[in-house]
């Protein structure tokens, strides 16, 4: 698990490492049409259980430093990013309400890890549904409450509105975030050092799950492992 964890942070943070870079490509060379490309991973990140790895958090960040300093208009990233983000939830729901069972068989402990499931569960038994909203902000999580959400069979009229006001508050939070911080010359000089720091950071809450989970397991472990002179004669 652990191993798991480790190499999807390192697969986060060399792609944080190069983002703002790319974004300022992407908005030189397509103009307007880049916030389709963000707006395509977003969808992906939020939409498919195979894409948690994906930096949301800092990519919307960047991406509202990188309109700021352009001539696109901030209100239009954030109402296009608003819809990718609503729309991916909405299709990882359906995901799960359909297909968990075939998804679950297929993808887990590859693609899924047990203690991502594990995680997103304890913030759904701590939140209830509002861990569809909470969950905007946490890495993994974000991507996995939706489809446990649609797995569970909660009512979509409630999931609509918690995903509805979780991608609205997510999205402008983060992008006018970049926006107004960006014209800062230290935040200008330090992008990837801050983005980094962004994934990091909402990554810790997923990280300390993980470790409880395992130390958890370790104890029970303990608990049922049968004293030495019981263990040698189960072999007698």
């Amino acid at each position: 698990m652990l191993l798991g964890m480790s190499s999807t942070l390192t697969t986060l943070v060399s792609f944080v490492l190069s983002l703002d870079h790319t974004l300022a490509q992407w908005v030189a060379t397509y103009g307007a049409w880049a916030l389709g490309l963000v707006a395509l991973v977003v969808f992906a990140e939020t939409g498919l259980v195979v894409t948690p790895f994906l930096p949301g958090d800092s990519l919307l960040f960047l991406t509202g430093t990188v309109v700021a300093g352009s001539s696109l208009n901030v209100q239009m990233a954030v109402v296009v990013l608003t819809v990718a983000a609503v729309l991916g939830d909405a299709l990882n729901f359906t995901i799960g309400r359909h297909a968990a069972p075939l998804v679950l068989r297929l993808l887990h402990g590859r693609w899924l890890h047990q203690s991502h499931l594990d995680a997103t569960h304890r913030y759904f038994e701590r939140f209830g549904g509002s861990t569809i909203v909470i969950a905007r902000f946490v890495p993994i999580v974000r991507t996995l409450a939706p489809f446990l959400a649609g797995a569970g069979e909660m009512a979509y009229g409630r999931f609509a509105a918690f995903n509805l006001v979780g991608g609205v508050v997510w999205v402008a939070t983060l992008v006018y975030a970049g926006a107004l911080l960006g014209a800062r010359s230290f935040v200008r000089e330090h992008l990837t050092l801050i983005s980094t720091g962004i994934v990091l950071v909402s990554l810790l809450p997923v990280t300390i799950a993980g470790m409880r989970a395992r130390l958890a397991q370790r104890r029970t472990s303990r608990r049922v492992e049968p004293p030495p002179s019981q263990r040698s004669s189960l072999f007698r």
